[in-house]
């Protein structure tokens, strides 16, 4: 089973290297749930072209997957420092896990979280976060290469960057709850110029950052907390 470890509000860069400090010792798996104070963070091949105009805000170059997020106030981050091989968990299918949970813990407050086919992280239909009609638009091929992502209509809510070496994973999943969703147009949100970043608060939820991270942390831990 998962042990949990509350962070409370701790710094960007010092969690980054306890994270990797902690995975490099194989001392056992632990899920860290808490906040950081603002910060962008670069994906490993993260391209400071999109980060557009940082002002205030440190930016971090990471190890994780993916371009660019932001981190802040009223966000709830993840990070399950587990190891896949034992766990007899393939990559692909570690993120649909995480992917899961977030799904989960939107149902639980009525929202209709949505994927988008080449785009990790979750989504929600800005006009009718509440809906579940499917969505009318359909990924756009080019050629060569896979989908390019539609975000037509859409609004990114939970965003994903994992970093797996030797089989242990670090990094996570990050939950939009209550922002400042300011800094997100300071930067290309995980790339993709124009998408639009929202919240549980913006959409109308209204839920603290406690339950929502309880309710995240229940639905990890039972995709994550039992052994294969």
């Amino acid at each position: 089973m998962l042990s949990i470890h509350w962070l409370g509000r701790a710094e960007y860069l010092p969690t980054l290297g306890k994270m990797k400090a902690f995975s490099a010792s194989g001392a056992g798996e632990q899920l860290w749930i808490g906040e950081h104070p603002p910060v962008f963070t670069l994906g490993v091949a993260g391209r400071m072209e999109h980060v557009l105009a940082p002002g205030d805000v440190p930016v971090v170059r990471t190890d994780r997957g993916g371009q660019v997020t932001y981190h802040g106030p009223g966000q709830v981050v993840a990070y399950p420092l587990i190891d896949l091989r034992r766990r007899g968990i393939y990559v692909k299918e570690y993120v649909f896990r995480l992917e899961e949970a977030a799904l989960a813990t939107l149902a639980r407050f009525g929202v209709a979280g949505r994927r988008v086919t080449g785009a990790p992280g979750i989504y929600v239909r800005l006009a009718d976060p509440f809906g579940h009609a499917p969505l009318a638009q359909r990924p756009r091929r080019r050629k060569p290469g896979p989908p390019a992502p539609d975000f037509t209509g859409l609004g990114k809510i939970a965003a994903l960057g994992i970093k797996v070496s030797n089989h242990r994973a670090w990094h996570g999943l990050a939950l939009n709850v209550a922002m400042d969703l300011e800094p997100f147009a300071r930067i290309d949100p995980c790339g993709y110029a124009g998408l639009q970043t929202i919240d549980l608060a913006t959409i109308g939820v209204a839920v603290s950052w406690q339950d929502a991270a309880q309710e995240l942390t229940a639905q990890l831990a039972r995709r994550l907390g039992v052994w294969r």
